[in-house]
């Protein structure tokens, strides 16, 4: 297949339009790392000024970014509520530990890294990236003090699991918005997501870390707590031990659910006759919300129930898991709003029709902004969305395969170099106990070698599908 070009705009043709867009952006990015904003705030006020900037109305700007807003949210904010509640599921039943127990239990100190990279990648498939960090923390220390093993060698592996899951596999909020930004479909997203992912993983995780654990050979710390600490710690033994676990066996099958049935949907439409009863059937199971649904109520009976769980404690598991998407649930939505307003403006068109002979590939320049928007703001989920308005135009002149291979180079683009504007940054540095120069030369490291290869991967898969 023919790489995917772009062309360079004549200057004239750029009026007001460019000057607006550049505006905006840089407006986001002083307000997220200098003033220290709320990113949706960063993202209204951008939106606000490139409408503006670009000649169009008050009204018309802030129509465009309440439209943008409003079909974002809807769009991607009810699959995002349900991951998190299956998320909170998982780890509330004691599902999560399951898994972790089971990996790391039946593997020999040699392929340790490997074990903890799986595992990571196991709990990152439905969980957010902060939430399957606490959740492996603790697991992290204890193999690391049990093994004797430096907390790099077996912590890396596991970020890197679930760092590029949160990146490039939806139901992570990153690739759902830009799946809808860009029109891209969901299940053939997933399953070339899962493709790019697996190698990435391999060469970021347990490969990168034989040497990082080199450069930075720390044992792991010890684990610091109050009195008031430790009472709840005890009081959370005794609950857990009064609670069973539901099975390794039940627990994958639980979260591998919704992953087979969108890519049941993919498969379906690829190889099946169109209003055929089996395609019908695949492609209603495996549309995205219900599928999450299924999952959803299949974990409250297999994480919920199977764990020994009441109805009240399944209950307040699912109300705990919405608070904390509330911020993350209003950055998506106005990123959605600041991608409407630069379609609005007409500087996506102007980007659209800059992709014309020239050997500059799309894939490699919206890693390229990705990138740029990651390294400003430190927020993969900001670089996501942003990227993802600014090249949604482009998706309208490319198929679905390399609509769903965009969004994996701008989700690889987003998890370049975590540095000190990252709150992840922080949250590594202070769980491993390294100081910043030791964080950079690992997880900041680790993050860079999973967005190049992700992207070297990506490329390669545009040369055969």
């Amino acid at each position: 297949m023919h790489p995917i070009v772009l062309a360079a705009a004549p200057a004239a043709s750029s009026g007001r339009l460019v000057p607006a867009a550049l505006a905006g952006i840089a407006l986001i990015v002083v307000l997220i790392t200098y003033f220290k904003v709320h990113p949706f705030l960063s993202l209204t006020l951008g939106s606000l000024l490139v409408g503006i900037g670009a000649g169009l109305p008050v009204a018309d700007t802030v129509d465009a970014f309440v439209k943008g807003f409003g079909d974002t949210a809807a769009g991607v904010g009810a699959l995002i509520a349900f991951g998190a509640m299956f998320g909170k599921l998982l780890a509330d039943s004691g599902g999560a530990d399951q898994i972790v127990d089971t990996i790391i239990g039946r593997t020999g100190r040699r392929f340790l890294p490997w074990a903890m990279a799986l595992a990571g990648a196991l709990i990152g498939l439905p969980m957010f990236f902060e939430i399957g960090l606490v959740l492996l923390v603790p697991v992290i220390l204890l193999v690391a003090r049990r093994a004797q093993m430096s907390i790099i060698a077996v912590g890396i592996p596991a970020l890197a699991g679930l760092s590029a899951m949160h990146g490039l596999v939806p139901p992570h909020p990153g690739p759902l918005v830009a799946i809808d930004n860009l029109k891209a479909d969901l299940g053939l997203t997933l399953a070339l997501g899962i493709v790019v992912a697996l190698p990435t993983i391999a060469l970021s995780g347990p490969v990168f870390a034989r040497f990082a654990s080199r450069w930075v050979d720390v044992p792991a710390p010890e684990l610091y707590v109050t009195g008031a600490d430790e009472r709840d710690a005890e009081d959370d033994a005794v609950d857990l031990k009064s609670r069973r676990r539901p099975s390794f066996a039940v627990t994958l099958c639980t979260v591998l659910l919704p992953v087979v049935l969108m890519l049941g949907r993919a498969v379906a439409d690829i190889a099946l006759d169109e209003g055929g009863r089996v395609r019908t059937v695949l492609d209603n199971l495996g549309t995205p919300l219900v599928a999450l649904i299924i999952a959803v109520v299949v974990a409250m009976f297999t994480f919920g129930r199977g764990s020994g769980m009441d109805r009240d404690a399944i209950a307040s598991s699912l109300a705990g898991s919405l608070p904390p998407i509330a911020g993350p649930l209003l950055i998506v939505a106005a990123g959605g709003g600041f991608k409407q307003t630069l379609v609005d403006t007409g500087i996506g068109d102007l980007v659209a029709d800059w992709v014309k002979d020239s050997d500059l590939s799309v894939l490699f320049l919206a890693w390229l902004v990705a990138v740029l928007i990651r390294l400003a703001t430190g927020s993969a989920t900001v670089a996501t969305v942003t990227a993802a308005g600014i090249l949604a135009p482009l998706a309208t002149t490319l198929d679905s395969s390399q609509t769903s291979l965009l969004v994996l180079a701008i989700g690889a683009g987003s998890l370049f170099f975590s540095h000190v504007n990252d709150a992840g940054f922080w949250l590594v540095k202070e769980y491993f106990g390294l100081s910043v120069g030791q964080n950079i030369r690992t997880w900041s490291l680790m993050e860079t070698a999973i967005s190049v290869c992700g992207l070297v991967f990506v490329l390669l898969l545009n040369l055969v599908v």
